[in-house]
């Protein structure tokens, strides 16, 4: 499974990107997205909405679900992938790149410091806590 090891992870699935300028991309891992199956939809919050972490920001709707999106961190949202509107499959196809979801201007930093690396989310999935 693909795993980028500069990435933070939630235990709710989000990977978090740091941009190094205060902001960072959110997203959800090839685990959550292959679970979900093939993503036909996703509700992007609007520009400007403050997220506190861990409160729902938006919806991925699947083929097989629809499941809330939790915010990994605390923050502005500054930019929204639009790309999804219209391709929503690129969550499936390319999660950490293509598929992300939100960038947002970082409220806290030390909340990075509270998400999980590559290897405790690694160890995360494999002790079954998903």
């Amino acid at each position: 499974m693909e795993l980028p090891k500069d990435y933070r992870y939630s235990k709710d699935h989000e990977w978090v990107c740091d941009q190094g300028d205060g902001s960072a991309l959110v997203g959800i891992t090839h685990y959550a997205q292959d679970a979900l199956g093939d993503i036909v939809f996703v509700e992007l919050p609007a520009l400007g909405a403050e997220l506190q972490a861990e409160d729902d920001f938006g919806v991925v709707e699947s083929v097989k679900t629809v499941s809330d999106l939790y915010a990994p961190l605390s923050g502005e949202v500054i930019a929204v992938n639009e790309d999804l509107e219209d391709a929503p499959e690129l969550v499936n196809e390319s999660p950490y790149e293509k598929g992300w979801i939100v960038r947002v201007k970082i409220s806290d930093p030390s909340e990075l410091e509270s998400l999980m690396d590559a290897a405790g989310y690694q160890a995360f999935l494999n002790d079954g806590e998903s």
